[in-house]
């Protein structure tokens, strides 16, 4: 059939990277089943079960499917029901001298379980990787912009001034946090092992004939083998779905922060302040051809939405697994578990792309800044006046009056603020007429946001991005490009 006659999920066919894409695939998932159950073969030999050499062999040349062994499985699922006993099959087509021990003793969990937790563990690693490199594009931005002032808002209302590098290392901190979530996620991730139907290991025992050191020595030998460290200690037939949820929390956490920084930026487009980057050849609307949408920053929260609510999918499979399984998980599971993962993969490289091309109009944030800087700097006007010989009382009541006038002019007839102007023109502020322009300077009112950005660069985010993990990851590294 035409691929384009058929649905496609946009998340594979348009956003998600070719690595993450690849690793959910069923290539990669059914190379990843023939694996383990060469693992198994070689463990079992190993421990002394009559397998021979050529079965060791055919099963390492035959690791990758052909196109035609792709049929041949989808003929025996159609036949069977039964995704693994098909590819048991279709695997001792190809290696005909282990068709008689491939699978010997496991259930299906053995490969489907063993793979999942593969697969999640290694697009951890793609994550982290990915994340560490959003982290060093911000900290570079939040850098540059250290001590460039800003409007702070409180309830989306004008409050004191920030800078836009302090604003960033906002979202850089709860980033962080995220990179902490998913290296404990990926960390605490253990191997089902070899643990049999309903996880007693009686298959097992049965074939090493009641030999319960050699069914401990394959479960760790099989583990090892497979790249891990430890196997969970006991599971059902499954590993337990609670792995699910503690997997895909820290990835719906991520997607909170993603959701946050991007509507800040659409915010902020909208203020004309900073924009995404846009390119010459874009279209922002059908209709209106001035628009310059934020469609990234748009994409990052419909998509982060939808990365927040699967991890409900998880927490409800695992409360309703009845005692050693049901079979209720696996549907939900084919899709909860990669669309997780390719959404939070396309989240952190669409924040990358917007990241690496921000454009900040200084100007623009001035002009915010002088509208709303005269009311702030009503209360150093008045110390100023205290300082030379004045009332602080009866400034107050002069700078009231002159303030309420200048909210007329902006509120009522839509002029600019003037209330520095009608303090330039009483007689009675004319002690502090010269000291105006300084106090009304706005870097006076940042506060110690420069520095800082300046001690958090250093002390936190420095120590996270010299890590040798994040190193490799940023040095090789390149310029996000979107393909839409």
């Amino acid at each position: 059939m035409d691929p384009f006659q058929t649905y496609q999920t946009p998340l594979a066919s348009r956003y998600a990277s070719k690595e993450m894409a690849y690793l959910f695939s069923p290539a990669m998932r059914f190379h990843t089943w023939r694996k383990l159950w060469l693992n198994l073969a070689i463990a079992e030999k190993e421990l002394g079960l009559d397998i021979p050499d050529d079965a060791i062999r055919q099963m390492e040349t035959n690791l990758d499917l052909s196109p035609d062994q792709f049929e041949i499985a989808a003929v025996e699922e159609k036949k069977r029901r039964h995704d693994v006993m098909a590819h048991v099959h279709t695997f001792g087509v190809v290696a005909p001298a282990a068709g008689g021990i491939i699978h010997l003793g496991a259930t299906s969990c053995y490969v489907t379980d063993n793979a999942d937790l593969i697969f999640l563990r290694e697009g951890l690693g793609y994550l982290i990787k990915s994340l560490c490199v959003l982290i060093s594009r911000l900290s570079s931005f939040a850098a540059q912009y250290r001590a460039l002032p800003t409007l702070g808002f409180t309830h989306f209302q004008p409050a004191q001034l920030t800078t836009v590098g302090k604003r960033a290392t906002l979202w850089i901190q709860e980033l962080l946090w995220d990179l902490r979530n998913l290296k404990r996620a990926r960390d605490d991730i253990g191997f089902r092992g070899v643990k049999g139907t309903t996880g007693t290991q009686a298959s097992f025992l049965a074939l090493f004939d009641g030999d319960h050191e050699k069914v401990v020595a394959l479960d760790k030998r099989v583990t090892q083998l497979s790249g891990f460290s430890y196997a969970y200690p006991v599971t059902s037939q499954t590993y337990s779905r609670k792995v699910d949820v503690d997997i895909l929390a820290p990835l719906a956490s991520l997607g909170a922060t993603a959701h946050k920084i991007a509507t800040d930026i659409r915010l902020l487009a909208n203020l004309k302040e900073i924009e995404e980057p846009f390119e010459s050849t874009q279209i922002g609307s059908s209709a209106m051809a001035y628009k310059r949408n934020p469609m990234r920053s748009e994409r990052v929260c419909s998509l982060a939405r939808h990365l927040m609510t699967l991890q409900n999918n998880a927490l409800m499979t695992s409360s309703v697994q009845w005692f050693e399984r049901t079979l209720d998980d696996s549907a939900n599971r084919r899709i909860a578990l990669p669309e997780a993962y390719l959404t939070a993969d396309i989240v952190l490289s669409t924040l990358t792309n917007i990241s690496e091309g921000l454009v900040v109009y200084p100007k623009v944030i001035a002009r915010r800044i002088s509208q709303e800087l005269p009311f702030m700097a009503t209360e150093n006007v008045i110390m100023a006046l205290v300082k030379k010989g004045g009332s602080r009382q009866e400034a107050h009541e002069r700078i009231r009056v002159l303030s309420h006038e200048a909210a007329h002019q902006v509120k009522q007839l839509g002029l600019e603020n003037d209330l520095i102007e009608r303090i330039r023109k009483d007689d009675y502020f004319d002690p502090v007429k010269e000291d105006l322009d300084t106090l009304l300077d706005p870097k006076s009112f940042v506060g110690r946001a420069p520095e800082q950005v300046d001690e958090f660069l250093k002390d936190w985010v420095g120590p996270v991005l010299e890590d040798e993990e994040a190193k490799m990851a940023i040095e090789s590294s390149r310029k996000v490009e979107l393909s839409v």
